[in-house]
């Protein structure tokens, strides 16, 4: 699929024009899939509400629907994905592209942390840890901040225990930026190395990963240096100074 906003009727003689708000679901509705193959989606839809789809008809879906599409080829998704799926077709999620990732490598940026924010939109740290959409993952020295990943809430079955496994979804990051985290979700948190911070009234991410920035090197409290692994006499120095 080449772009969602030129997404055509692929069947039959009127090859008529999908509108640009419905390309762009399905554009969206294939990534989510992980199908690089935009004729699954079609296929799926003409099975759901006839081709071609409009935005009157992709509204009117349920989950229920979408289990039972085409011989239920969906119908083994776990329920959150199915969600995330009826939320894209029915127009309902963040249709804004996903923050530009900036390029890294292992090693470019020496002495530095792994810092993940729960996000729901944009780059904005503007998520609860329990029901963000996504976690904006950024590696910050004392020199640079870079935005290495943007890594997505699915996959995440009803049986499974949800803090603990978003917790694994950043299980390489030191630091966590969230709106609110509950006392549980934030032990499961801590033993997955992640060091969790509150930020109420949210904001912009970067903002907070340059703050962060700011503490680095010389000045890193003790749990930063631990963070950034740092040598325990290190450490005791970085103690000394922060009580003098």
């Amino acid at each position: 699929m080449n772009s969602p906003h030129h997404v055509e009727h692929e069947r039959g003689a009127s090859k008529a024009p999908i509108s640009r708000d419905v390309a762009l679901r399905l554009g969206l509705a294939v990534r989510a899939l992980g199908d690089a193959d935009a004729r699954r989606i079609l296929r799926i839809l003409e099975d759901l509400v006839g081709m071609p789809p409009t935005k009157k008809k992709l509204d009117s879906l349920s989950r229920k629907d979408l289990k039972v599409a085409a011989g239920g080829e969906l119908a083994e998704l776990p329920a959150d994905e199915l969600d995330a799926l009826l939320t894209i077709l029915k127009g309902e999620s963040d249709l804004e592209p996903l923050p530009e990732i900036e390029p890294y490598a292992d090693g470019d940026m020496p002495d530095s942390v792994r810092v993940a924010c729960a996000s729901n939109s944009a780059e904005n740290l503007d998520g609860h840890f329990g029901s963000c959409k996504r976690f904006l993952v950024y590696q910050v020295s004392a020199d640079e901040v870079r935005l290495v990943d943007v890594r997505l809430i699915k996959g995440i079955g009803s049986d499974q225990d949800k803090n603990a496994a978003r917790a694994a979804l950043i299980d390489d990051c030191q630091v966590l930026y969230v709106m609110s985290i509950g006392g549980p979700a934030a032990a499961k948190a801590v033993r997955a190395g992640l060091h969790p911070i509150k930020y109420p009234a949210g904001g912009s991410a970067r903002e907070r990963a340059l703050q962060l920035q700011q503490v680095l090197g010389e000045n890193a409290p003790p749990w930063l240096a631990k963070a950034m692994g740092k040598a325990p006499e290190d450490r005791v120095r970085f103690e000394m100074e922060a009580e003098g």
